[in-house]
């Protein structure tokens, strides 16, 4: 009789243990708060993505002045290694056409 009753007791226990954690849980542990589902602020507009290499293979003369810009500090970023690489690749084709005679 004295198992069952200890049985008993160690059940009521650990169902009024599970139920006071489940029921203090959102005091012992507070929620943060939710996000909102708002538009961001007019002001903050993301930063455009930086045009790539093929864009300024096809715009030689506006990947001229991003790297003048770049050697100026006015630009900065992967924009400026992608208008360079460009021009550069575009001046090397230049030099190859005139060196085979094109």
């Amino acid at each position: 009789m004295t198992r069952g009753r200890t049985l008993i007791i160690v059940l009521v226990t650990l169902t009024l243990g599970f139920g006071a954690g489940f029921v203090l849980r959102p005091v012992i542990v507070p929620v943060g708060p939710t996000a909102t589902a708002t538009s961001p602020p007019a002001a903050a507009v993301a930063p455009a993505a930086p045009r790539g290499t093929q864009y300024f293979a096809v715009h030689l003369d506006e990947a001229r002045q991003v790297v003048t810009q770049c050697a100026e500090g006015s630009v900065r970023g992967d924009e400026c290694a992608n208008a360079e690489q460009a021009v550069v690749e575009a001046e090397g084709r230049d030099r190859f056409k005139r060196f085979m005679g094109n």
